[in-house]
């Protein structure tokens, strides 16, 4: 058990010392190669490199000097994956109550959430800033689009999929349809639901950065992180583009985490894939 816990945190920093390794290794080798094959000086074939693969420690330190445009980029980006994320696991919620409660609404339904699912976001990003225009709304609509689906998805299958032993002794103790919905098949589909909530937390983010990217939000003076994208790489700030990854990484890592504390806090007293099991 103690060696299982040392493995949590001991082999990720083994794999990343390898891979920071090989990144200065591969960063070497192309200045090497800049110098031998295009003639190029040190300095100019570094500075390709830098244009091509810049070194972990260039990234660090343009993530210092556009921090303040970072951060600001960040608590727009933040906003926007929220609020979208809050409606996607809302409405996905709703429509999966209603696909469950009956064949005939699951049949008529369903197909139109997959063809709205199936619908390219990059299409439907204009459609949004014609309806809602720029900035948080439409960057908001395009993250609902993009992580409602898993929640739908996952919370039917988990309604649907109430044991029928179960449902069958809440009939013979006259329960009612409510009842039956309350207290049996919403705490049966509890893990269903959170699988698909740990799906849209990790698509949130994604989803805002998309819409940063697709939608524009500078005109609202409310940038995002895709937007910092577009001007780090217009720039030619490699660098600053690379530390918007690390920042949209670690954004991404926070969702997860308040997720999976969820996902904790709800099912670690009862469900038999939380509970400890004695040896």
């Amino acid at each position: 058990m103690k060696a299982n816990v040392h493995s949590v945190w001991y082999m990720p920093l083994v794999s990343g010392i390898v891979i920071f390794l090989l990144w200065y290794g591969i960063g070497h080798y192309m200045v090497i190669d800049q110098m031998a094959t295009d003639s190029l000086s040190r300095t100019e074939a570094d500075n390709v490199r830098k244009i091509m693969l810049p070194y972990p420690h260039e990234i660090w330190e343009a993530l210092l000097e556009e921090s303040d445009a970072l951060l600001s980029a960040t608590r727009s980006t933040f906003t926007a994956a929220t609020i979208g994320f809050l409606f996607s696991v809302t409405v996905g919620y709703f429509i999966a109550m209603l696909l469950a409660s009956s064949i005939l609404i699951k049949q008529a339904m369903y197909p139109w959430v997959l063809v709205l699912q199936m619908t390219p976001v990059v299409i439907l990003a204009p459609i949004f800033v014609i309806w809602l225009g720029q900035g948080l709304p439409s960057i908001t609509a395009v993250t609902f689009m993009i992580g409602f689906f898993p929640v739908v998805a996952n919370t039917t299958m988990g309604l649907v999929s109430t044991d029928k032993q179960l449902i069958d002794l809440f009939r013979v103790c006259n329960a009612s349809k409510s009842q039956e919905i309350l207290l049996l098949r919403v705490p049966y589909s509890m893990p269903y639901f959170l699988t698909g909530l740990k799906i849209a937390g990790t698509l949130a983010p994604i989803g805002a950065i998309a819409g940063d990217i697709f939608v524009g939000s500078s005109s609202s003076g409310a940038a995002g992180l895709g937007f910092m994208t577009i001007v780090f790489n217009s720039q030619l700030k490699i660098p600053a583009l690379f530390a918007t990854a690390l920042v949209a990484c670690v954004l991404g890592f926070v969702f997860v985490g308040c997720v999976n504390l969820l996902h904790w806090w709800a099912l670690h007293n009862w469900h038999d894939s939380m509970v400890k099991k004695e040896d």
